[in-house]
C-alpha cells in the first residue's frame, strides 16, 4: 500500500515539475533578491568572473573575490565598488590548485568578513596541449582547479550554509562537461567531474531536506574570452553556433541563479548534443561531429597555444 501512495506522490511531483518548467519557459521565473548576501566568486580576475562580480554588485550583494592574479582581481574589485553602492568588496589572492591555500583563505573570510551565502565556483584552466605532448603538471593543474577545488570549496563553506539552511552554490562547468570533443582531454575530464560533483551534491542536499540551499549548474558553449582562441567548427555552421558573448553568458547565468534554476545550458541549442549523446549510437554521434567539424575544432586552438609556448590558460570557463 505504501508503494502505491509513494508512486502517486512521485507522479504528482513529476507532473508538477514538468508543468512548472513549461510555465517558466513562457512566463519566466520569479527572481529572488540577493541584496545583503555575501557572495564569493573564484576566478574573479577573468572575463566571466569579473562580469559575475559586477552583476552581483548591481544586485546589492557583498563580494569576496578570489583569483591567483592579484592585479586583475583588484581591478575587478575597483569596478565592483564603483558600481555597487554600499557594497563591500574583499580581495584575496588564492591558488585554487592548492588545497591548503583554499582552506586558509576560507578561514580568513569566515573570521574577517562573515559567512558566505552564495558560492560561485567559476575559475577554470586548460592546458592547451595535445595529451602526449603536455607536461603532467599542466594536466594535473587542470583537474585540481576545475574539479578538485570544488570539493575543498564546498567543504569550507557548506557547513555554515547547512547550519542556517540558507545558501546558493553555483558551479560554472561547460558544455564540454556534458559531451566531449578531441584534443582537450584534461578540460573535458575536469568538467565532466565538475558536473558529476555538482549533481551528486544537489541530490545530497535534497536527501537531507535542506531546501534552503539552492544549486545552479551552468554549462555554456565556448565563450569568447580568449580561453579557446582559434577554436572553430565547420565554417558553414559558425553563424549558427558562434562563440558566446561573455556578458550575454553571465546575464543568462544570473537569470538562472536568481530564478533558482537547477541547470542551464547556454545557448539552449546545447541541450541537443547533450541528448543525442545519450540516445544515439556512438558511431552516429561521431558522424555528426565530423560533419559539423567538431572532431577537429580544437586543433587551431592547440596550434596557437603550442606556438605561444603556453603554460596553460588561466581564464573562467
Amino acid at each position: 500500500m505504501m508503494v502505491i501512495v509513494d508512486l502517486m506522490r512521485m507522479l504528482i511531483d513529476f507532473t508538477y515539475s514538468i508543468l512548472s518548467a513549461i510555465a517558466q519557459t513562457f512566463v519566466g521565473p520569479r527572481l529572488k533578491s540577493v541584496d545583503g548576501e555575501l557572495c564569493l566568486i573564484t576566478g574573479a580576475g577573468g572575463a566571466l568572473g569579473r562580469l559575475f562580480a559586477l552583476e552581483f554588485a548591481k544586485e546589492g550583494a557583498h563580494l569576496v573575490l578570489w583569483d591567483c592574479d592579484t592585479v586583475a582581481n583588484e581591478q575587478t574589485a575597483e569596478l565592483a565598488r564603483e558600481l555597487g553602492v554600499g557594497v563591500s568588496v574583499h580581495c584575496h589572492t588564492v591558488d585554487l590548485s592548492r588545497r591548503e591555500d583554499i582552506y586558509e583563505a576560507a578561514g580568513r573570510v569566515s573570521r574577517e568578513v562573515g559567512s558566505v551565502t552564495i558560492l560561485v565556483n567559476n575559475a577554470g584552466v586548460v592546458a592547451g596541449r595535445r595529451l602526449l605532448e603536455c607536461p603532467d603538471e599542466l594536466l594535473e593543474r587542470t583537474l585540481l582547479v576545475n574539479c578538485h577545488a570544488l570539493f575543498w570549496m564546498t567543504k569550507a563553506f557548506l557547513p555554515q550554509m547547512k547550519a542556517n539552511n540558507h545558501g546558493h552554490i553555483v558551479t560554472v562547468a561547460s558544455a564540454l562537461g556534458l559531451f566531449s570533443t578531441a584534443c582537450v582531454e584534461d578540460y573535458c575530464a575536469s568538467k565532466f567531474g565538475a558536473v558529476g560533483f555538482h549533481e551528486s551534491l544537489a541530490h545530497d542536499l535534497h536527501a537531507e531536506d535542506l531546501n534552503g540551499i539552492k544549486t545552479t549548474l551552468v554549462c555554456p558553449y565556448i565563450v569568447d574570452t580568449g580561453m579557446f582562441a582559434g577554436c572553430e567548427i565547420r565554417k558553414e555552421f559558425r553563424g549558427l553556433i558562434p562563440p558566446l558573448d561573455p556578458l550575454y553568458t553571465v546575464q543568462q547565468a544570473m537569470n538562472a541563479i536568481l530564478g533558482e534554476q537547477q541547470m542551464i545550458c547556454i545557448p539552449r541549442l546545447m541541450y541537443i548534443p547533450f541528448l543525442t549523446r545519450a540516445l544515439l549510437p556512438w558511431e552516429a554521434n561521431v558522424a555528426t561531429y565530423r560533419f559539423m567539424g567538431g572532431d577537429k575544432c580544437m586543433l587551431p586552438f592547440i596550434k596557437k597555444s603550442e606556438q605561444k609556448g603556453s603554460n596553460g590558460h588561466v581564464e573562467s570557463s
